[in-house]
């Protein structure tokens, strides 16, 4: 796939509005598609270039974006790590959450679809200010075990030993009170998917088999 649209912050996804807040990222995901896809998503160019938006930028995008159809849900989700940006994302979050108090859009849930590493990334735990301003939580787990996790993921220096951080998430989002937590795996990886599933459940999230290269969350 190929693009020559400029760089998009906020995008469309079926019923979804994406917010690219980033591209950067603690792993290098043996299936991540944004080198495969170029950068692209279904038409859209989602490479930052390393000019990553302000959070008034990303606010005006949204709310242009947001007047233009119908939507269910907004949902953070680029080809990067939100919790990277993390006061962007709270900002940007907390202004949704107003736009809904104040009924400028109809009602909408708002997601976060995250790696699991943002308490090492931010180096505290972010679930508390999350959980205010976010509804359903997407965790990719991605492997049944450290040593799978490594393989899969490649996780960059100091993020080795990111399985055990992930596992702490989920759990400690699915003891927050979100709405939905998920924790997934992708297909076709080399991980074991009903052992995946095992620990997901575990864990207290409720467990989603990506297929390979899916373009659907």
């Amino acid at each position: 796939m190929q693009t020559s649209n400029m760089p998009k912050t906020v995008y469309r996804f079926g019923d979804g509005v994406y917010i690219n807040l980033t591209n950067r990222c603690p792993n290098l995901c043996a299936f991540c598609i944004k080198t495969k896809w170029k950068m692209d998503f279904h038409g859209n160019n989602l490479n930052l270039a390393g000019n990553e938006p302000s959070a008034g930028e990303v606010a005006a995008a949204l709310e242009a974006e947001l007047k233009k159809a119908p939507f269910k849900e907004v949902v953070f989700c680029g080809y990067g790590e939100p919790t990277m940006r993390l006061d962007v994302l709270l900002f940007i979050a907390q202004t949704l959450k107003g736009w809904m108090a104040q009924a400028k859009f109809p009602p909408f849930k708002i997601r976060l679809n995250t790696n699991g590493l943002g308490n090492l990334i931010n180096h505290k735990n972010i679930v508390p200010e999350l959980v205010k301003v976010v509804d359903f939580v997407n965790i990719s787990l991605n492997a049944q075990d450290a040593e799978t996790w490594k393989k899969i993921v490649r996780p960059a220096e100091g993020y080795e030993d990111g399985f055990d951080a992930v596992r702490d998430f989920i759990r400690l989002c699915a003891a927050a009170g979100f709405e939905r937590v998920v924790a997934s795996c992708v297909d076709q990886t080399g991980a074991d998917p009903e052992a995946v599933k095992k620990v997901a459940e575990a864990d207290g999230a409720i467990f989603y088999l990506r297929s390979f290269l899916d373009a659907q969350d």
